[in-house]
């Protein structure tokens, strides 16, 4: 199986490293991110390495380290005296990694050729690895398993989406679970659906969602309005922030804003696209709509304020949560197009009313739990969004209830980073 699972590598690196060229050359970063992946490290980075006893945690985007926060900074208080390496896939995944002060070192993920894989893990020795999610490379599980360095799946989840192509390929994939240490999975859902793909019962546990386990955000007035100085927003001014979209969503939130900017309403719009570099292609949907923008990159102390009718659009990373703060209704992206939805709990734990699309299945439980507890609204359709976004900011009280009942459900929930970390440190006591 192995042998084949190379062979097919070999063949699909022959698109895959060129694609990391392009990707890298795009973010300036080619020739670092391109070595990291094929295991070759400076001799800056070797010698950090040595000597160091490391937990390694990967986590291939963006969602995926936000989640992990939790879970990072209480390895950090009981473990002291070991260095957090995280790595990630995805370059906006890695730039959120390296703003966490948790983290001690990050690098990319090795691709998963067999001789890539065993060179990294013999540079890093690691004491324990954890994977967010779901992220199951055949080498690199393997190569774990053979230098006995335990293995345990965090924060675990299958979606509807992924569990029917896990089960096709579940005869292959039952001996890569074997591998496994432990899988602390989000919800009693996953975790009968990981014990069915073949992972052993006794090593399953429903440790609950890392995400309810964020520390609950307390600003004062001067907090917020630093924050508004800061992104040049005025007071008293509805803000609408569209946290994470995607392409087709901001095309509909741009029509959005320019009717109720038609029907006289006084409001501003915060557009922030879940890859930032899409930016100068949203600002030309904003521009088709004969309405001003202007780039968070380039805010100044020295300029106006924000008014009515104009659109602050986010091309830098690690700000969602400051602008969620300052928002008065959020819609969290990647839900009115299938794309399965992004952390819906993020807007909760700043106490803020939350909209979402249909397409959540990533983040089910979660969608259902806050529709449930009155703290979000899911919308089927542009037109239902609309609705929705008129009837709140016509009703501040309803707004200021829904999120207060979101950051309930959040404080009712948490406990997933405890149990989870009763479960690894078994493995490192």
């Amino acid at each position: 199986m192995y042998l084949l699972y190379n062979a097919l590598l070999v063949l699909v690196s022959l698109v895959l490293v060129p694609y990391y060229l392009l990707r890298g050359l795009r973010y300036g970063k080619s020739r670092r991110g391109i070595r990291e992946r094929l295991g070759r490290f400076s001799p800056e980075q070797l010698e950090w390495l040595q000597g160091k006893r490391i937990f390694w945690v990967h986590a291939v985007s963006v969602g995926e380290t936000r989640a992990a926060v939790p879970l990072l900074k209480q390895l950090k208080q009981k473990y002291p005296e070991h260095k957090i390496l995280v790595t990630n896939v995805t370059e906006t995944g890695h730039a959120v990694a390296k703003g966490l002060s948790e983290v001690d070192f990050c690098l990319f993920f090795p691709f998963d050729f067999s001789w890539v894989v065993r060179r990294v893990f013999q540079q890093v020795k690691p004491e324990l690895v954890a994977i967010v999610e779901t992220e199951i490379w055949p080498n690199f599980v393997r190569q774990a398993n053979l230098l006995n360095i335990p293995l345990v799946l965090v924060n675990g989840r299958l979606s509807d989406r992924s569990y029917p192509r896990y089960r096709f390929f579940r005869p292959l994939l039952r001996p890569l679970l074997e591998c496994f240490s432990a899988f602390c999975m989000q919800s009693q859902v996953d975790a009968e659906r990981i014990s069915q793909l073949g992972a052993e019962t006794r090593r399953v546990e429903n440790t609950g969602n890392l995400k309810y386990d964020h520390e609950l955000k307390e600003l004062t007035g001067d907090d917020l309005a630093r924050l508004r100085q800061e992104y040049r927003l005025p007071e008293n001014l509805p803000i609408l922030v569209a946290g994470s979209t995607h392409a087709g969503e901001e095309k509909l939130l741009i029509s959005l804003y320019r009717e109720l900017l038609d029907e006289n309403r006084e409001l501003l719009l915060v557009v922030i696209p879940r890859h930032p570099e899409r930016c100068r292609e949203v600002q030309v949907l904003v521009d088709e709509q004969r309405i001003e923008s202007r780039l968070r990159s380039a805010l100044s102390e020295d300029q106006t304020a924000f008014a009515s009718g104009q659109v602050l659009l986010i091309d830098t990373l690690g700000e969602v949560l400051n602008l969620y703060a300052v928002a008065d209704l959020v819609f969290v992206g990647g839900s009115l197009v299938p794309v399965g939805g992004h952390n819906l709990l993020e807007a909760s734990l700043l106490s803020k009313p939350v909209l979402f699309g249909r397409h959540v299945q990533n983040f089910r439980e979660i969608s259902e739990k806050l529709i449930r507890a009155g703290a979000g609204v899911k919308v089927n359709s542009a037109q239902e969004l609309g609705q929705q976004v008129r009837k709140l900011f016509d009703d501040p009280i309803r707004c200021r209830a829904m999120g207060q009942a979101g950051r309930s459900l959040i404080a009712e929930n948490t406990g997933a980073t405890e149990r989870t970390l009763r479960r690894i440190s078994y493995y490192i006591d």
